[in-house]
């Protein structure tokens, strides 16, 4: 009896502990298999165009950015250089800057543009300030043309103290403001071209060549990576913003403070492209383009719109669209080419996204015999 009820006791104990690290198991695997889960302090996967956020974490929480600041240093520049390719030289102030460096010379001659290169691929903090300094006439004016293009995107919540990113009290981005920084400034040409640049080189007036390796290791491991900083302070931490595009859409994932910054954003942007697709909502209109029309030559004419919005939707979500047509049934003539006869609005989840008008795509002359005499005068 005694054997017995060891036997039970031990199975029990037995069925306690499989039970416990059972548990303990399947928490591990829920975590590990919850996408959205990041171990930076602050993260926001936004999708370009419509600069909707597909995924965040402590988006709004002020922080050190790191070299990351150097995103909002070259659109300033782009935005405000009058020509990239005007040479000027290395002024004594932007030799020695702390940090990562090219190494400009004092007396060096480079191009705005070259030196872009130098900024966004092996991250020059000389760089930055040569190129604010030459753009802005000098650094303060520079940087405070920084903070004011911030706040034409709409990022309020960022303060530029400098160009390069060291660490001040009052240097501080979110990760939606980056993100949203980094959608408008992907939106340039010449910005995109620059940071989706894997290698390079840029040579001074001497002839003196310098190679240039692009440190952001997602444009050479992740599908569509076309861009765009890495970053890292004692406070910043290890900082990433990077950018996909597939399919026509393009994800910005912002990390800050986190340590397998590449791996993270290579998750969070595969799991945007996995579970949202880029729409073209206006391709769902259903209103009737030919309308009827009374005392005219024609008795219909054809309506249309111009516009297109693209908007990001999990395919759960299509049936969150609404679409409203407030059109008129009938129109008397005479009408002209282009005239507005309507309004379409396009709805996610009952707030208004997109509005548009609805115009004819024709004139109609009026059926009547003063009509009829003004054409043929007109002809004769």
């Amino acid at each position: 009896m005694k054997t017995i009820r060891v036997a039970c006791l031990f199975f029990v104990i037995l069925f306690l502990f499989s039970a416990l690290f059972s548990g303990i198991f399947l928490c591990v695997k829920s975590e590990a298999a919850d996408v959205s889960y990041s171990s930076a302090k602050a993260m926001c996967v936004m999708e370009a165009s419509s600069k909707r956020v597909l995924n965040s974490k402590n988006m709004n929480e002020k922080l050190a950015m790191a070299s990351t600041t150097k995103i909002m240093t070259a659109i300033t520049a782009i935005e405000n250089c009058k020509d990239l390719d005007e040479k000027f030289e290395i002024s004594p102030k932007a030799v020695g800057i702390s940090g990562t460096s090219l190494y400009l010379r004092k007396g060096e001659v480079f191009s705005v543009r070259d030196l872009l290169y130098g900024l966004m691929l092996i991250s020059g903090n000389d760089a930055s300030f040569a190129i604010g300094e030459h753009v802005g006439g000098d650094i303060n004016t520079f940087v405070k043309m920084m903070n004011e293009t911030a706040l034409k995107i709409g990022a309020s919540n960022s303060h530029f103290d400098n160009t390069h990113g060291l660490d001040s009290k009052t240097h501080y981005t979110t990760a939606y403001d980056l993100a949203l920084i980094t959608s408008y400034a992907m939106q340039n040409h010449i910005f995109k071209e620059i940071v989706s640049t894997k290698n390079t080189k840029i040579t001074n007036a001497d002839g003196k060549t310098r190679y240039l390796k692009n440190k952001n290791k997602l444009l050479n491991s992740f599908d569509g990576c076309n861009g765009v900083k890495t970053g890292f302070t004692d406070d910043a931490g290890r900082c990433l913003v990077s950018s996909a595009e597939r399919d026509g859409m393009t994800v910005v994932c912002v990390v800050l403070n986190c340590g397998p910054m590449f791996e993270e954003c290579s998750r969070h942007m595969e799991n945007a492209f996995e579970n949202y697709k880029l729409y073209n909502l206006t391709e769902m209109y259903q209103f009737e383009n030919v309308l009827p029309v009374t005392n005219g030559r024609s008795q219909s004419v054809e309506v249309c719109t111009y516009g297109k919005y693209f908007y990001p939707l999990k395919e759960s979500e299509l049936n969150k669209v609404k679409i409203t047509y407030d059109i008129e049934k009938t129109l008397d003539a005479p009408i002209e080419k282009g005239q507005i006869v309507g309004e379409v609005k396009i709805y996610i989840d009952n707030n208004l996204h997109f509005s548009e008008k609805i115009f004819t795509i024709e004139s109609v002359r009026r059926n009547s015999i003063w009509q009829k005499l003004f054409d043929v005068l007109t002809e004769w």
